[in-house]
C-alpha cells in the first residue's frame, strides 16, 4: 500500500540558509507541485550536537544527514497540503 507521503521527492539539492527563520530551507517535489521545507536550528543541533553553530555549520549538518533530514520530511508531507512544513527537533 502506498501512503499519501511517499509521493514526496527531494532530486533538488539546493538548499539555503533563512536567517529569518534560523532554518535551512530545502524544497520537495510530487509530481509538478513543489512544497518548501525549513528544518530549524535546534533540529540539526540535536542532529549534530557537535556542528558549529552558524550558517556554514548549519548547512554543513543539512548536507552529511541530507538522507535522513529528507526521510523526515517525507513523514510530515501531506499531499494537497499546505505550502510549507517545519521539521524540529522532536522529528528526530
Amino acid at each position: 500500500m502506498i501512503g499519501p507521503n511517499l509521493m514526496i521527492e527531494f532530486p533538488n539539492h539546493s538548499r539555503s540558509y533563512d536567517q529569518t527563520r534560523r532554518a535551512v530551507r530545502f524544497w520537495g517535489h510530487d509530481s509538478a507541485l513543489e512544497a518548501t521545507f525549513f528544518i530549524d536550528e535546534g533540529a540539526l543541533r540535536r542532529i549534530q550536537p557537535d556542528a558549529r553553530q552558524d550558517e556554514s555549520g548549519f548547512l554543513n549538518v543539512f548536507d552529511r544527514n541530507r538522507d535522513a533530514i529528507c526521510a523526515a520530511a517525507a513523514k510530515v508531507y501531506v499531499r494537497g497540503g499546505r505550502g510549507s512544513y517545519d521539521l524540529v527537533a522532536a522529528n528526530f
